[in-house]
């Protein structure tokens, strides 16, 4: 097939920020006078929107009060900053090379639960801003994942029709988000990532670069 769109996640699909951003979480969790474990909440964020894990952990953690999501982002980020002091070695590399074959056969887009703020800076990191037709984020869009409104979104924006569009996502919430998008999907399964379970996906890989771009997609 030849799609009409690419819609990509970008957390822990072009860049392995995910854990860094985690362990950012407990940081300040526990700086609030919480007790929580990195392998406790890896599971409750992987693929989802900020809105919906600041949400989630202000219910889990009442001590955390009554701060705002973006009150917490800004706190939240001054933690992160300690966990990717090299922010170079969180890309990709083979998702960040299939973003670019992606970008010559149609437009790409990113869909992420992170501040749009977020995206573009790791779209620059990444070297691919100038390839990115759309930047959807964090509250540009009604639901999270694993509900469809940011792929759905993203293809009205684009003037394409859904089922004409590929999504690529590492989590299963993503994957669900996809699929419920009626959307094909291509299903990152990482090794050394949190483990997920894909359901209804078209390819399942561990690496983009073991998808010949130009063989599957521009004929």
């Amino acid at each position: 097939m030849r799609p009409a769109a690419f819609l990509f996640d970008l957390d822990g699909t072009l860049v392995d920020t995910e854990t860094a951003w985690a362990k950012a979480m407990v940081d300040m969790i526990v700086a609030r006078g919480g007790c929580v474990t990195l392998s406790s909440l890896l599971p409750l964020i992987v693929g989802r929107n900020w809105l919906d894990i600041h949400a989630a952990i202000h219910e889990m953690f009442p001590v955390l009060g009554e701060t705002s999501a973006m009150e917490d982002a800004l706190e939240l980020r001054e933690y992160y900053r300690r966990h990717a002091a090299d922010p170079a070695s969180m890309r990709i590399e083979g998702s960040i090379a299939f973003f670019r074959k992606a970008a010559a056969i149609a437009p790409c887009a990113i869909v992420s639960g992170s501040p749009a703020a977020d995206v573009k800076a790791a779209a620059e990191l990444c070297g691919i801003s100038s390839l990115v037709s759309l930047i959807l984020g964090a509250g540009d869009y009604p639901k999270g994942k694993p509900d469809p409104s940011g792929y759905l979104c993203a293809a009205k924006r684009l003037g394409v029709k859904p089922e004409d569009c590929v999504v690529i996502e590492d989590s299963s919430v993503g994957v669900a988000s996809g699929v419920a998008a009626g959307m094909k999907v291509v299903a990152l399964d990482r090794r050394g990532a949190v483990p997920q379970v894909f359901r209804g996906e078209t390819w399942r890989v561990g690496d983009l670069s073991e998808i010949d771009a130009g063989k599957e997609f521009a004929a």
